[in-house]
Order: structure tokens, then C-alpha cells, then sequence
């Protein structure tokens, strides 16, 4: 993701609380279960969900169930808005730290931002495989940060995801 988009990201989850989070929408697509994570995530995460929701149009109920899910992950550590800016900041300009640092443990405040940048994917595919979702929603979501898999049955399905997200 561009570190300009990053701040416009910032930016937006900073005046997220202005905003209202349309769960009529979030709810024609998710059950109890995952309504229940959904709201588990920051406001922030969850307008940014709706927005990749609605940037994908006309989304399969699969696709759609893993654009509102997809960050449901980062809620096993939340992180302050710095936190995901210096994440993006410093995978940009040195990749090797990020890669070193991901690999600490998320409850040093330091690497927590680079951990969940890191691993909140899979964290969200695990937590998301409880609530009967389909083995595409868990793919999507296990991947939707991993640009070596468009070649995978789902690739079309993550191509679609990414750019969503990568531009919301």
C-alpha cells in the first residue's frame, strides 16, 4: 500500500467518529457470529470495510463476507493510527527492519504494529473459520495482503479484493 494512501487512511479513521457504520448493509451479508467480530473492530475498520464492500460492486456473498471481514484480525491488538502509518512508512523504506521486526512478539508496543501488519491475515482467516464462513472467505482473507497468489483459483476473487482495499 502507498504511503500516501496510508494517510488518507489515517486521516479518515481520525474523523471516523463523525461517521455513522451502516450495519443494515454489513448485515445482509453476515451471520450472528460474524455481525459479532464485525463490531469487534474499530470504527474505523469497519467504515473501511464498507467502503471495499461497496467498491466491489456487485460482490459474490463469499467476496463480500471476506471484504467486510478482512482486517477482523487487527483485533486481536489494536493499534493506534501512528502505529499502521509507521508500519507502512518503514516497510516502504527498509524493508529488511520490517521483516526482522514482524517476527517479535506483538506484546512489545514497538513490533505490535509490525506483527499485525504481518500476520493479522491469518489471525483473521482463524477467527473467521469459526463462524461457519465458506473456505473462500477464509482464502480471501488469509491472503488478501499477499500479492504471489493471484494464480490460485481465487485469484480473480483476490485481484478484485486487493485492488478494493488497496484504494479505500
Amino acid at each position: 500500500m502507498a504511503v500516501a494512501t496510508r494517510l488518507q487512511q489515517g486521516v479518515r479513521a481520525l474523523v471516523a467518529f463523525t461517521r455513522q457504520v451502516d450495519y443494515d448493509l454489513a448485515g445482509q451479508y453476515l451471520n450472528d457470529a460474524q455481525m459479532a467480530l464485525f463490531k469487534r473492530m474499530k470504527r474505523s475498520e469497519q467504515l473501511h470495510s464498507l467502503n471495499v464492500l461497496r467498491h466491489l460492486g456487485n460482490p459474490t456473498h463469499d467476496v463480500a463476507v471476506a471484504a467486510l471481514l478482512h482486517d477482523c484480525g487487527k483485533t486481536l491488538y489494536p493499534l493506534a493510527i501512528w502505529q499502521k502509518s509507521v508500519a507502512v512508512i518503514i516497510r516502504k523504506i527498509a524493508p529488511a527492519r520490517y521483516r526482522r521486526w514482524s517476527k517479535q512478539s506483538p506484546a512489545h508496543w514497538w513490533y505490535r504494529a509490525f506483527v499485525v501488519a504481518e500476520n493479522h491475515p491469518q489471525w483473521g482467516a482463524d477467527l473467521v473459520s469459526r463462524t461457519g464462513a465458506s473456505a473462500q472467505t477464509i482464502w480471501l482473507i488469509a491472503h488478501h495482503a499477499d500479492k504471489s497468489c493471484l494464480l490460485h483459483a481465487y485469484g480473480n476473487a483476490l485481484r478484485d479484493l486487493q485492488r478494493a482495499d488497496d484504494v479505500n
